[in-house]
């Protein structure tokens, strides 16, 4: 019924599949930190801009 499924007599079969899984999960949190820190760094940035801006709109107000 089930003759997809292979599991191997000998279990070493596996390390080389846990190795890869290993390296591919260590190497995908590497990718979401670098995205996090990112995402951190532009919200700073944005949050620093939409200050400027608004100084300026208060400016222009008390201006005229």
């Amino acid at each position: 019924m089930m003759e997809f499924l292979y599991f191997p007599e000998d279990k070493t079969e596996y390390i080389p599949a846990m190795l890869s899984l290993t390296f591919f999960f260590i190497l995908a949190f590497i990718c979401y930190r670098i995205f996090v820190i990112k995402a951190r760094k532009e919200e700073q940035s944005m949050k620093q801009f939409e200050e400027e801006v608004m100084k300026r709109i208060e400016e222009e107000r008390r201006n005229e």
